[in-house]
């Protein structure tokens, strides 16, 4: 079952966190998140799985940036989100979707537990200019039946950035970053 907006904002300081919250964002069943200043895009050529590929930070400027076809840049909400008990889940906006702009490749569910930034795999099917602050996706809520476990995970839990893919910690379970590169993944503040 999905919450509706008015449980939504009944659940807020509970179940459910959103800073900053913008009683304007708040839909029939769901809740519009917005696009952060910042992006980032991926250096190499080829992405390996096993390694903790290079990444490139970009500001969008205030006249909007232009996100070319066949490149995948990852941005953040502006919102960070907490939720108990419930399982988040994200979806672009269908205004957004109308432009030909993917908000996430595949990881639009999220866990119950969850607290952090949510990392948007942005991709364009043709070029389009994107500006920060835009009301880019949505998140909204289901209830969960069962009992609960609660998201812990120390690979994207209570993130304070963009998060490129840490699967390589799976491929390879004794790989650290150096302090540098934890800085550069979002996963300590500077």
């Amino acid at each position: 079952m999905i919450l509706s907006g008015h449980q939504i904002q009944a659940d807020l300081g509970g179940r459910i966190k959103i800073d900053p919250f913008d009683e304007e964002h708040l839909n029939p069943n769901s809740y519009n998140l917005t696009l952060h200043h910042e992006l980032m895009v991926y250096e190499e050529i080829v992405l390996d799985m096993r390694k903790a590929n290079r990444v490139r930070r970009m500001t969008i400027p205030e006249d909007g940036l232009v996100l070319n076809p066949n490149q995948l840049y990852l941005g953040r909400t502006v919102e960070r989100t907490e939720t108990h008990d419930l399982v988040p889940m994200i979806e672009g906006r269908s205004s957004v979707g109308r432009l030909g702009l993917f908000v996430h490749v595949t990881a639009g569910f999220g866990d119950a537990g969850f607290c952090g930034f949510w990392t948007l795999e942005m991709f364009a099917v043709q070029p389009v200019r994107i500006y920060a602050g835009a009301r880019i996706c949505q998140i909204f809520y289901h209830e969960i039946t069962g009992e609960v476990t609660e998201y812990a995970s120390d690979k994207y839990q209570n993130n304070h950035d963009i998060q490129p893919s840490l699967f390589f910690r799976e491929l390879n379970p004794d790989a650290q970053l150096d302090p540098q590169r934890k800085l550069e993944f979002g996963l300590e503040r500077s």
